[in-house]
């Protein structure tokens, strides 16, 4: 019996281990991480990324849509042409709780090992007075045949 509860009470530490914790980031660590190579995903709609312009070299791949419908999947895949799963990214949205579940989902049930959520997401970038770029020059930095 005592053996059972020890093999059982190791199985949930490994499904535990089984996915990463979602890291939150301040900007000054969001800016060290992507100057060191890590991708910048801006998980916004195109509308957003108009009005307030987004990070340099970020990648533009929206997560919620206008009517905050989310196709994983594809999200998924274009994620991937960006960053693997053994590789570590940052997302980042208006304030932090879309690219949260962004985060949470790329950890919990895309296998992602090291995935950072921007803490209180571009009003914050803003707010600090950090560069931005216009949309457009993301876009043009955007993998071939990728929708960001």
């Amino acid at each position: 019996m005592f053996k059972q509860a020890i093999a059982s009470a190791l199985l949930c530490f490994a499904a535990l281990g089984a996915y990463a914790e979602v890291v939150n980031v301040d900007n000054a660590e969001l800016a060290r991480l992507a100057a060191s190579g890590v991708p910048v995903i801006d998980v916004r709609t195109e509308g957003e990324w108009k009005q307030t312009g987004v990070i340099g070299g970020s990648k533009l791949v929206t997560y919620f849509d206008e009517q905050g419908k989310v196709d994983q999947p594809a999200w998924l895949e274009q994620v991937k042409k960006y960053a693997k799963a053994d590789q570590p990214v940052i997302l980042i949205c208006r304030s932090g709780r879309r690219s949260d579940a962004a985060s949470q989902f790329l950890s919990q049930q895309s296998g992602y090992k090291t995935v950072y959520n921007a803490n209180g997401g571009m009003n914050a970038w803003s707010k600090e007075g950090r560069s931005v770029v216009s949309p457009a020059s993301a876009l043009a930095g955007c993998v071939a045949g990728a929708k960001c």
